[in-house]
């Protein structure tokens, strides 16, 4: 047991406080179900404490120099690395993911909230631009937004935390955030002990353990947040765009996926089975950007599938705890229920199993479709769970059109050993992101990470996110005396 499992109150205005509902949460390891730590849910009241605090608080830390903010995200960062080990350990047990998972999402943290404060200085730039009226000088300044809300999920919360924790306090603003309750002590009060260990003045940091039924849609439709940062379902997503929009406030949405791989006929077919195996496989296939369809050109299909299957058949499964564990289990009973019924509707419908898993728990190992039509259930489904599906395609130009032909657009890749064609397949992909000889899960902290079509708005990633996270403003010096026509 770690100090952190003791974490199960909200932080609101640097107080660490009791929920007032009278309802409860257990915080349950999904390997074992065993009990991390009870939590007295926070109500809407509470919530809208939080957001009153946060004003308040912004006001003076949107003030504060580039150094100090640098220092408060260092000092942070520093905790984190500090903790690492324990960090791990509660990620392992909340999360169910493997060592190797846990371990990636803290260097992942720390490669954001570094990042982080490479932004802070980007609220004392001033811009000059010319003017054609005489004597006039313009000046066009970034300020911090304001107040912003931010709800996070249950697959990689500490990183998808600091992505946007870490710039929103870097550039001036103060955060209300709401991790997913079922990994609340990771998603969020591990963020709200770093910034106590960091000196964050009171109320520029809060992180409210509750649920949606509790609180209904008050994270998003409160008037004080400027904007809504949100990872999640393409659902919830939508419904937050239409609560948000009609309230005018900016959204940040990175939401489902259904990425493609795609794998042509000059492609290393063993590079590609490598990478295909990680991308679909990695947390389980709990991931938005995972390699949800395999798409592969005829001329190496029967090699990569034979690969592919043997490599999938090998894989370690059980307790995310062990070491060589590659396959642990899903988040919750309810989701490999959901696994499950997708599976059983693919057998009946008639698809090609060429790997049949089994179900211990909410631990799944791998299965394996292969011969999959595109415009199947399974293909069309973002599967959270380790399921594999491979598509055969006669040519480059179906390869493209059957990446294309889904409502989502997170990440792709294509392998192939004709770079140049690879660089222009890559940009007929209708994807925020697309790798070249590589897997769809990718993550970098300098670099524009979002999606189109349904995987949502916005992109994360220094600079990106440095306008999405504040205002621009112009002001202008009229500095001699100017004539009007009237």
């Amino acid at each position: 047991m770690t100090n952190f499992e003791k974490l199960n109150k909200s932080f609101i205005n640097g107080e660490w406080v009791e929920g007032k509902s009278e309802r409860t949460y257990t915080i349950q390891d999904p390997y074992d179900q065993s009990s991390i730590a009870t939590v007295r849910l926070a109500t809407v009241a509470q919530v809208d404490e939080a957001f009153k605090a946060a004003e308040q608080a912004q006001k003076e830390w949107g003030k504060a120099s580039v150094r100090k903010r640098q220092d408060v995200i260092m000092k942070a960062l520093e905790y984190i690395r500090q903790n690492r080990e324990d960090i791990v350990q509660i990620i392992v047990r909340e999360t169910g993911g493997t060592l190797f998972k846990a371990n990636m999402e803290v260097e992942i943290a720390l490669e954001e909230l570094q990042e982080a404060a490479h932004m802070a200085d980007e609220l004392g730039k001033t811009k000059v631009i010319q003017s054609s009226i005489p004597g006039k000088e313009n000046y066009v300044h970034r300020l911090p937004l304001g107040v912003i809300s931010s709800i996070t999920p249950f697959n990689f919360p500490l990183n998808l935390g600091t992505r946007t924790i870490g710039p929103a306090i870097a550039l001036g603003n103060a955060v209300v955030h709401k991790p997913d309750i079922q990994v609340g002590i990771v998603g969020g009060q591990i963020f709200a002990k770093a910034f106590e260990y960091a000196g964050l003045p009171k109320g520029v940091f809060n992180s409210i353990l509750t649920d949606p039924q509790e609180i209904g849609d008050i994270m998003f439709n409160h008037p004080i947040p400027r904007l809504v940062s949100f990872t999640g379902s393409t659902a919830v997503g939508r419904h937050i765009g239409k609560v948000a929009g009609e309230h005018l406030k900016r959204v940040a949405l990175e939401l489902g996926g259904n990425s493609p791989l795609v794998i042509l006929s000059d492609a290393d077919v063993d590079r590609a089975v490598d990478a295909a195996i990680f991308g679909k496989f990695v947390h389980n296939g709990q991931i938005c950007m995972i390699s949800n369809r395999i798409i592969v050109q005829r001329d190496c299909y029967d090699e990569f599938v034979k690969k592919f299957v043997a490599r999938a058949k090998e894989l370690p499964v059980g307790d995310p705890k062990d070491s060589a564990t590659v396959i642990g289990p899903v988040i919750n009973e309810r989701q490999a229920d959901k696994v499950m019924t997708y599976i059983e509707k693919a057998k009946a419908e008639g698809l090609h199993l060429a790997l049949e898993g089994k179900r211990e728990g909410n631990v799944i190992s791998p299965f394996v479709f292969i011969d999959v039509p595109n415009d199947s259930t399974l293909a069309q489904t973002e599967l959270f769970g380790p399921v594999a599906q491979i598509i055969p395609v006669e040519s480059d130009e179906e390869a493209i059109r059957l990446a294309n032909e889904t409502d989502y657009g997170l990440s792709s890749a294509i392998f192939t050993e004709d770079i140049e064609k690879g660089h222009r397949l890559a940009l007929e992909i209708d994807s925020g992101m697309t790798h070249i000889n590589d897997q769809t899960v990718n993550a970098q902290a300098n670099v524009a990470f979002g999606g189109t079509k349904g995987s949502g708005v916005g992109r994360f990633g220094n600079p990106w996110i440095v306008d999405e996270f504040t205002v621009t403003k112009w002001v202008s010096l009229q500095n001699q005396h100017r004539e009007y026509p009237f």
